[in-house]
C-alpha cells in the first residue's frame, strides 16, 4: 500500500483515473461557478502517480471546453513524458486544449458520441495591437501543432486545414471532429469506451514487468 499523502491507500496494480474537465484553469483565477481543473492540483498528482510503484497505469478522462493553454500544454507534456501506460478517452467533448491532452496519452480512444474542437489560439480581453502580439501568438499556435503532431499521426496540413476553415462554426473559425473521424485523420487512435481502455491498459501492464 502506498503512503502518498496525495494518493492515499493505494492497493497493488492499481490503475488510477485522473478527470480533466470543464476548463483548466491555469495562472488566472475562473469564476467560482466555473466547473475547472486547477493545473496545479493536477501537475503534483501525476508526478505522484509516475513514482507511486502500486499504480501501474493511469487511465484520463477528456471532456473539456478550453482554458489556459500554458496550464493545459504543462499538463499533457507531463502525461506524455511518463513511464507508465496512459489511455485517454475524450467523452462529449475534446475542445481546443483538450486535443493536445488527448494526444498526450500512450493510447488515445474518444467515444462514439464524442467530438473535438480545433480552433486557432484566442485570448479574451483587451489585445495590444502591435506585431509583437501577433508573432506571441503565432508562436503558442506552433507550439500546440508541434505537440498535437509529434504525438499523434495527424499530418501538419490536415490539423492547419481544420483549425482555419471558416465554413463549419457559425462566426468562427474552426472544425469540429467526430469520432470515427477524428481516428481516420490519425488524430485518435481508435474509436471506443471505457472497457476498450481499460482491457488496454490491462494488457500493457501484463505485458510490462513490476517496478
Amino acid at each position: 500500500m502506498s503512503d502518498n499523502p496525495e494518493l492515499g491507500a493505494v492497493p497493488t496494480n492499481q490503475i488510477h483515473c485522473l478527470t480533466i474537465i470543464g476548463q483548466i484553469e491555469g495562472h488566472q483565477l475562473l469564476p467560482e461557478d466555473t466547473k475547472t481543473t486547477k493545473y496545479e492540483h493536477v501537475l503534483p498528482l501525476l508526478a505522484a502517480i509516475e513514482e507511486t510503484p502500486e499504480i501501474r497505469g493511469l487511465l484520463i478522462l477528456l471532456n473539456t471546453v478550453g482554458g489556459d493553454v500554458e496550464a493545459g500544454l504543462a499538463i499533457a507534456e507531463l502525461i506524455a513524458g511518463m513511464r507508465k501506460p496512459t489511455v485517454s478517452l475524450v467523452l462529449g467533448g475534446g475542445h481546443s486544449i483538450g486535443v493536445p491532452l488527448a494526444a498526450a496519452a500512450r493510447r488515445s480512444l474518444i467515444a462514439p458520441s464524442a467530438a473535438m474542437t480545433i480552433h486557432p489560439v484566442r485570448v479574451n480581453g483587451v489585445v495590444i495591437g502591435v506585431p509583437q502580439t501577433y508573432e506571441y501568438f503565432a508562436r503558442i499556435q506552433e507550439r500546440i501543432v508541434g505537440f498535437v503532431t509529434g504525438h499523434s499521426r495527424i499530418r501538419r496540413e490536415d490539423y492547419l486545414r481544420l483549425m482555419n476553415r471558416t465554413d463549419e462554426l457559425a462566426n468562427d473559425v474552426g472544425s469540429v471532429i467526430h469520432g470515427e473521424d477524428a481516428v481516420r485523420l490519425g488524430l485518435i487512435d481508435a474509436v471506443g469506451t471505457l472497457s476498450d481502455a481499460l482491457d488496454w491498459l490491462h494488457q500493457e501492464i501484463e505485458a510490462e514487468p513490476e517496478a
